[in-house]
């Protein structure tokens, strides 16, 4: 079992989400052959029909973290490290297949593969993501003009989302989850952090979900944004749990493993990836917030 370091913010802090010695299996296809002496008329057949067999992916080995109040975590790792897994186990429409997830509220998350229409223009895909996550028409009539100044759209705002870059599309989708303010807000997409103003307006209202005593996931592949956006940061990377503290220590230790694979040296980044993993102090969960639980 993993968890969290100590650097932790001083005082009693009331725990939001609890995640218990939570891991993660998938069952899925797989088209990879059999040893040859099992080739026979029976798999073949099944073969022809598309019966593939299943096998197990593990997603998220054994992990425990506490987040409490107040707490903005980014979450770093590469591709298919078991970040938006995390995610969607925290935010409920996953169930893990051991350990559980406690929320002392229902958390809301939007990330990139949110239900907007490209099709559609800025302006009603706003309406469209704020209803998903269960505004009434008049919180979004009340909230619109905020959303579209956060996004920093403009009169682009009138335009079909399919014309949008991907950075004004991650834009959008900031400001639309940005806009209410739940005990518990996810989010599962890369930010464009180009637009010095954009960053500024974010981090502003990153800090404003905070100080309403909020809790803040944020999965981005942008170091600087988890850097400036975050007061924690966990690192993920092949459903483990390497590292966990502040966004500064933890973005600098990823980018040093990430430059090391980037140049073929594997060897140098097996020793960061189990140097990290040794040093992270295991979190015992002791006692369990009231509250939903993932099972």
């Amino acid at each position: 079992m993993a968890g969290s370091s100590s650097d932790r913010p001083e005082g009693k802090q009331q725990a939001t989400v609890v995640i218990d010695r939570v891991s993660m299996k998938y069952r899925v296809p797989s088209t990879k052959a059999q040893p040859r002496e099992k080739r026979d008329s029976t798999r073949i057949l099944k073969k022809m029909l598309g019966q593939t067999p299943l096998v197990s992916v593990r997603a998220l080995n054994e992990m425990s973290l506490v987040v409490e109040r107040g707490e903005s975590v980014g979450i770093v790792g590469r591709n298919g490290s078991g970040k938006s897994t995390l995610m969607r186990l925290i935010s409920g429409h996953s169930a893990p297949t051991t350990g559980a997830v406690y929320a002392s509220s229902v958390p809301v998350m939007l990330g990139v593969n949110a239900a907007l229409v490209p099709e559609l223009s800025g302006d009603h895909n706003i309406v469209l993501g704020c209803l998903a996550m269960g505004m009434t028409k008049k919180e979004v009539g009340q909230k619109f003009d905020s959303i579209v100044e956060l996004s920093g759209l403009d009169d682009s705002i009138h335009l079909p989302m399919k014309s949008y870059s991907a950075g004004m599309g991650s834009r959008l989708r900031f400001a639309i989850a940005a806009s209410v303010n739940p005990e518990i807000l996810l989010i599962d997409e890369a930010l464009n952090t180009g637009d010095a103003q954009f960053r500024d307006r974010s981090k502003r209202r990153m800090d404003e979900l905070r100080s309403q005593a909020g809790t803040v996931f944020l999965v981005s592949h942008s170091l600087e944004t988890i850097t400036d956006m975050c007061s924690r940061a966990i690192w993920i990377d092949k459903g483990d749990l390497l590292m966990d503290g502040k966004p500064a220590e933890v973005t600098k230790m990823y980018a040093t493993f990430a430059g090391h694979l980037s140049k073929g040296n594997g060897a140098s980044a097996a020793a960061i990836r189990d140097e990290s993993r040794r040093n992270l102090i295991a979190t015992q969960v002791l006692e369990r917030s009231p509250g939903r639980r993932s099972a």
